[in-house]
């Protein structure tokens, strides 16, 4: 029989500081897809134009689905198509406030993964790596999320299980 693992203080508080790194990984992401929304509906000036947002009537969703790509022709008819603007930035908010509040988290990181692969299938090929880019590492990334959440630090999990006990697919 293998010999149990010795727990020094030091191995507890490693990790410790583990959840808390995750927990920030997870806001910081979190942010991103936020970030993305607000841009996107307001036209802040980052990636959006001033008087080119959602709000404005420019749709947030035509530049990226329409540019030329090897797989232009899945995405480009939807470039245009109002309910994919819908739910694209309904997946941005929903995901963006998921992940920062830390609720929900098992939705938001499945709904990051599906956004980041279906961002990262219209931007193929990749401009830098033949296959790789931060949206694939993302994808991958935000499964972690689900499989810690008995660990999560900085967040609402805790009034948000209790509030949703009856439905954890919600956790």
């Amino acid at each position: 029989m293998a010999d149990a693992p010795v727990r020094t203080p030091d191995t507890v508080r490693s990790r410790s500081a583990v959840w808390y790194v995750l927990a920030v990984v997870r806001i910081l992401i979190g942010f991103e897809f936020l970030w993305a929304f607000l841009d996107k509906t307001f036209g802040l000036t980052f990636n959006t134009p001033a008087g080119q947002g959602w709000i404005h009537g420019v749709s947030p969703t035509y530049g990226y689905l329409s540019a030329e790509r090897a797989l232009d022709g899945v995405f480009e008819p939807l470039a245009d198509l109002k309910i994919v603007e819908v739910l694209f930035m309904l997946g941005l908010l929903g995901v963006g406030i998921g992940l920062i509040a830390g609720i929900a988290v098992r939705i938001s990181s499945l709904a990051a993964m599906a956004m980041l692969i279906l961002m990262w299938a219209a931007a193929f090929p990749i401009a830098t790596n033949p296959v790789v880019n931060y949206n694939l590492i993302q994808a991958v990334i935000v499964l972690v999320f689900p499989l810690v959440l008995a660990h999560q630090k900085l967040s609402l999990a805790g009034p948000w299980q209790k509030l949703t006990a009856k439905a954890p697919w919600l956790h």
